[in-house]
């Protein structure tokens, strides 16, 4: 007997779900809640960056009512949106049991940039991306959690390349009605307006909110009429303009995300500074402190108490630095407020306080303001000590204040599609852990198990990934399908987006796009910011070695590069221009190929696709890193310097290590060295390990290492590990 249809106030009930749902991130990293967009209408979803809030746009409500009216839909849309409200309102979380107090009082998490998702893209690189997935596991923890940043409508650059192959930029400007954010609006529901002195002007700004689960990220808007253009142009660009421009954005960050927190009444037990761009922050709780009565001095020990920094870079050009006569200019009002003499101002940004020509340090600043500080990965915890040491005189290097939390990847977020399905099925089909169907309403096409409901939390926890070992729980065939399938469709999404790309712009002979790269070979992929202590170029050096391995018929290499230069890089972008020049001129055409306009999608792509993740930076100068750490979960290996966090992960059996635990210290040296270790690693390990095939074509000793790399690595370099680290080693500790 066919069901009732809803009715109008049932359909308006999942209608408004649809459209709650849209505006919060939690989607992202939920795939049903993809898949229910998806299907309104796939190609919209395919060309708005999958993005739920532009798809109801797309979608006229009176469709949205009429497709709802289809059963199976409808009890899909209330079976998601049930989790999703199941999700927000749990009760039962770790930081419940293990951080109850930050409940009331949250730790402010300041990072000038985050990267949750393309639909958003206000992220330049790791530093972002690793601040976004921070705020996703802190509202999987339910901690008492709140992201500063600001809102960049014309955000990170486009790129794209002329005819000699050289990156050129073009922005595009965001619409926060076709974005997963909402207005901060006071008690008469207008946008709530604050401000900050910049200059000789106050300048005023308001907020957007991103809601990431059950975490809150606000992001401030300088773009409001009250503001002269070229303050109100502040917001405009990730990182834009000059040092005048630099300046002026971390006062509006720093010093404009404290006085938001006090306008919304939230009082934070402490402000953790994702890098220097934020120190400002530190400066505004000195004003607080000193117009409340304090001096100088109490009250610069008083904030250092409720300050917390995490350094990410060993680059020297990493940390912002500012002449004396830019700090006058850009904190002359605070000076005049405070009643600071500017030398001492200065002081706190000085490794030498009394040298009147040594600029002001951001990261000087945030060190002499917190009560603790970390590098992102054990190597980098130590090279900091040693780049900071001259800041602690009167003790010994490995005595200087500065530890380490390394980085992580949100596990969930990361996990591509055709995989999310894989592992849960992996887990619905085992007698241990399933248990009866839970229907839904009518349908069996949505139907969930109650193990699966719970599968994200399975996805977590170091017991399932160590049952990747065993082959009675997957066996060496199921993995080498799921490699072809996941390489397959990396290889048509290359395809695809090669072939837009040759329409834009068209270069040297006609390349059959359908018929580009090889779904047997071995398939190398490198995909990054392309830095120049990140070599991207360093695996060419072998010229003529490499192209012969590219053409060995019976064990083809094949490379996929993608990735984009800072604007002001001109080295960077020689770098993309060699790489592309090679792709369409040398002996390499056909075999090797670059993804233009590098983004979150590309790079989910990429990790999944790629049977080998390629990452060869100068060593010591990759802080952590941590997009090799996206690939275990999909069966991607490792191929890497011991840098970062792979020097903390590889254990001789869990992917390839380029060279030793060590490095020359001339460049030139290292770079050859790392050059040779690259080609013999290659040839003497990756190679024939991938093509060592048994009699039934499977090539088991790569698998095995594709299920220790699952079970040492995954449960290892994730978020979540990295936020309960955090919490215990340092949001809770005085």
């Amino acid at each position: 007997m066919a069901k009732q249809p809803l009715s109008a106030a049932e359909i308006t009930e999942l209608v408004n779900g649809l459209n709650r749902l849209a505006r919060n991130l939690w989607w992202t990293w939920d795939q049903e809640a993809q898949e229910l967009y998806q299907e309104l209408s796939p190609r919209s979803w395919q060309n708005l960056y999958h993005n739920a809030v532009a798809i109801l746009h797309e979608v006229s409500e009176y469709e949205l009512r009429v497709r709802l009216q289809e059963q199976d839909f409808a009890d899909h849309v209330r079976q998601v949106l049930r989790d999703f409200d199941d999700y927000l309102n749990e009760k039962d979380t770790w930081a419940a049991k293990h951080a109850p107090q930050l409940a009331e009082r949250p730790v402010a998490y300041f990072s000038a940039e985050f990267g949750f998702h393309e639909t958003l893209p206000i992220a330049a690189g790791g530093l972002g991306i690793l601040a976004g997935d921070h705020a996703k596991s802190a509202s999987d923890l339910g901690l008492g959690f709140v992201g500063i940043s600001l809102f960049y409508r014309e955000g990170y650059f486009q790129q794209a390349f002329d005819a000699n192959n050289w990156q050129t930029e073009y922005y595009t400007h965001l619409n926060p009605k076709n974005l997963p954010v909402e207005p901060v609006l006071n008690s008469k529901g207008e946008p709530l307006v604050c401000s900050v002195d910049i200059g000789m002007n106050q300048v005023f700004f308001q907020a957007w909110r991103v809601n990431v689960g059950r975490v809150p990220v606000f992001l401030l808007d300088a773009n409001r009429p009250e503001n002269e253009q070229h303050y109100r142009d502040l917001t405009q660009r990730v990182y834009g303009g000059d040092s005048t421009t630099r300046i002026m954005q971390e006062v509006l960050l720093g010093m404009g995300g404290v006085r938001l927190l006090r306008a919304l009444g939230i009082q934070p037990s402490l402000f953790h500074m994702n890098e220097g761009h934020a120190a400002f922050l530190t400066l505004e709780l000195i004003r607080e402190r000193m117009a409340a009565g304090k001096p100088f001095a109490k009250a610069v020990a008083e904030t250092k108490t409720e300050c917390f920094f995490t350094t990410h870079t060993p680059v020297e050009a990493g940390h912002d630095r500012f002449s004396p006569e830019l700090m006058d200019y850009a904190l002359h009002r605070f000076r005049v407020h405070t009643t600071v003499p500017f030398e001492d101002l200065m002081a706190l940004g000085r490794v030498k306080p009394d040298d009147k020509h040594e600029p002001f340090c951001m990261t000087v600043l945030a060190l002499k303001l917190s009560r603790a500080a970390n590098g992102v990965s054990e190597l980098h915890g130590r090279v900091s000590r040693h780049m900071w040491h001259s800041l602690y005189p009167n003790v010994p290097v490995e005595k200087v204040p500065i530890g380490h939390v390394t980085n992580g990847i949100h596990l969930l977020g990361w996990m591509k599609g055709p995989v999310r399905r894989f592992w849960r099925r992996k887990l619905t089909e085992q007698p241990q852990v399933a248990s009866e169907p839970v229907p839904v309403g009518d349908s069996t096409r949505f139907w969930r198990v109650r193990a699966a409901r719970d599968w994200d939390r399975e996805m977590s926890s170091p017991e399932f990934w160590q049952r990747m070992t065993d082959p009675e729980f997957i066996s060496d065939e199921e993995i080498w399908a799921l490699r072809y399938k996941l390489r397959r469709e990396l290889l048509e999404f290359t395809r695809r987006r090669l072939l837009l790309q040759h329409q834009r712009v068209t270069h040297g002979d006609f390349i059959a796009f359908d018929h580009l790269l090889n779904n047997d070979a071995l398939t190398i992929g490198f995909a990054r910011r392309f830095a120049t202590y990140k070599r991207a170029p360093l695996i060419f050096q072998q010229m003529e070695n490499i192209v012969r391995l590219t053409r060995d018929q019976a064990q083809p290499v094949q490379f996929i590069f993608a990735g984009k230069a800072h604007p002001r890089d001109d080295d960077g972008k020689r770098y993309i221009q060699h790489i592309i020049h090679l792709s369409q001129y040398s002996d390499l055409k056909g075999h090797l190929v670059f993804i233009e306009n590098y983004d979150v999608h590309i790079a989910r792509q990429m990790v999944s696709g790629c049977d080998v993740w390629l990452n060869n930076p100068r060593r010591p100068l990759e802080a952590s890193g941590t997009s090799g750490m996206k690939a275990g979960c999909h069966g991607c290996l490792n191929l890497s310097i011991l840098d970062g966090w792979w020097r903390e992960g590889y254990d001789g059996e869990n992917g390839f290590a380029i060279g030793e635990d060590a490095h020359p210290e001339s460049v030139e040296e290292q770079d050859r060295l790392d050059s040779a270790n690259l080609y013999k690693a290659l040839t003497e390990e990756v190679i024939p390990c991938f093509f060592n095939r048994d009699a039934q074509g499977i090539p088991r000793q790569w698998i095995q290492k594709v299920r220790h790399a699952m079970a040492t690595l995954v449960p290892q370099f994730n978020t979540e590990r990295m936020v309960r680290e955090y919490t215990e080693k340092y949001y809770l500790k005085k």
